[in-house]
Parts: C-alpha cells; structure tokens; sequence
C-alpha cells in the first residue's frame, strides 16, 4: 500500500506519528508545503489548486492508493473536488474534533483553536450546526494568527509563543473552558505550553489517532495486509526544520527531500 499524505508544513507530521503506530507494511510518502505555508491565509481557489496539484504529483511520481489530507484548512477547502476527481482513491480529510469535545465537556464552554480559513469554512460551520443538537455548548473560537509560522520555525516552547497563546487562552480559562479542540495539526506540537496557561486538567481534542485508524480499516478493506515495514519519505517545496521533522517522528529512518511542485490549472 502506497500512502500519500500533505501539509503546508509540519503540522501533518503529527498525524503520520499517529499513522507509524498502528500502520505497517507500506511505503507513505509526505508532502510538506512549506513553500506554499501557510494555507490558512490563502483563498479557497488557491488551496483547492495547491491540493489538486499536490494530489497529481503524488500519483504521478508514487503510484499512491490512499490520500490523507493532513491540514483541517485544506480539507474544508478541496476534500470535495479531490474525492470526486480521484474516486479510485483512499481520500482522508482532516476535521475539528467538534463531537468528541462535546461528549466531554462537562462545563459545556468548549474552546476551538484554528487557522482564520478553517473557522470561516463552509465544512467547519456545518460541522458545528449538525452536532449542535446532540447538546447545548458554547463554542469560543480563536483563529490563530500566527501561530502555524511559529510552529515552523520550531519555536515552540519560547517566550512569544507563549504571549500568543496566554492572550487567546486567558478568556476561555475565565469562561470555564474545560475542552480544547485543536483544530489545526500543528497545534499537538503545542499541547504542553497550552497547558502550562490552562491546567492539567485541561482536555485537548486532536484527530491523529482516528484518521490512522480510518486508513487501517480502509485499506485493509481493499486487501492491505497490516504487516511488515513502514517506510516513510518527506519531500518539502519550500525550507524545512529537520529537528522538528526528527523531533515529531522520533524515526532515523526516514528519508527527507527537496521537490518541486507546480501549480496545474483546471
């Protein structure tokens, strides 16, 4: 089984170190778009160009059978158009972790950290209006400006990312927030400084966990055989942080590369 995966940057790494887990026998090669990063501050036609080209790319070099879309922003931008041109494909999308937060908040205040793109997009607002009758929460949302280029120049645990994050978090710890949802990839890299602001009591809703295990169900469903060797490949169009690549996946044996990958109108 051939994996792709993609990500303007570091952030889908954190759903690969979920995949590597529980995932064997198969070659997964990951696309950081760093030169393209960050997606959150693109229009949908953008994003939804960069995903198609990326997805081509993918297949034309690879030979990929699955596809999972590693960025919440992505995902609400072209996770359709991408399931409709490549129906041959495993297509994965990234979503806000909306319903396990709001099984488990027993305050009902929920808080919801993401790129300003994702917030605003169509996906994530119907998200929210069909799981709003499974009971009554308020959502406090903060797009978070900024917070994806820190990430990648790998300061995570500094003074400013911090400022950043004590400013946004502040309110919802006096609203009695009692459920994060970490609706970006690149936010698990921040979990511990989140909280340092907010407790340890604080619930942090990532989704690494549940695509790995969507794409083990569905590619054992098309014959994959869960044995073996995972053998993983990243490619970046743009800078990369290799530290971070090493910190996130805690596996010397992966390959890292440089590659082009041009835009192709359609």
């Amino acid at each position: 089984m051939k994996v792709g995966v993609f990500d303007s940057g570091l952030g889908g790494l954190t759903v690969v170190s979920s995949i590597q887990k529980i995932f064997k026998g198969a070659q997964l090669f990951y696309i950081a778009d760093t030169a393209y990063a960050p997606y959150g501050e693109k229009t949908p036609e953008e994003i939804l160009n960069r995903c198609d080209s990326i997805t081509s790319y993918l297949l034309e070099n690879y030979g990929i059978e699955a596809l999972i879309v590693a960025c919440n922003t992505a995902t609400s931008a072209a996770i359709k158009h991408l399931r409709e041109k490549f129906p041959f494909l495993i297509v994965i999308g990234t979503e806000p972790g909306v319903k396990p937060a709001i099984l488990n908040t027993k305050t009902l205040n929920i808080g919801v950290l993401a790129t300003p793109r994702t917030l605003k997009g169509d996906k994530y607002q119907i998200l929210v209006n069909e799981l709003s009758s499974i009971k009554k929460v308020k959502l406090h949302e903060q797009a978070c400006v900024g917070l994806v280029e820190q990430i990648e120049k790998g300061e995570i645990d500094t003074k400013e990312t911090f400022d950043m994050l004590e400013k946004w978090l502040e309110p919802m710890k006096n609203d009695n927030v009692d459920t994060i949802v970490l609706g970006c990839t690149h936010y698990p890299l921040i979990d511990f400084v989140i909280k340092k602001i907010m407790g340890n009591d604080i619930t942090l809703i990532e989704t690494g966990d549940a695509i790995a295990k969507r794409l083990k169900i569905l590619s054992e469903e098309k014959g994959h055989i869960n044995e073996g060797p995972l053998k993983i490949n990243v490619c970046h169009t743009g800078e990369i942080n290799r530290f971070m690549i090493d910190k996130i996946l805690n596996n010397k044996n992966i390959e890292v590369r440089k590659c082009a990958i041009w835009v192709k109108k359609f």
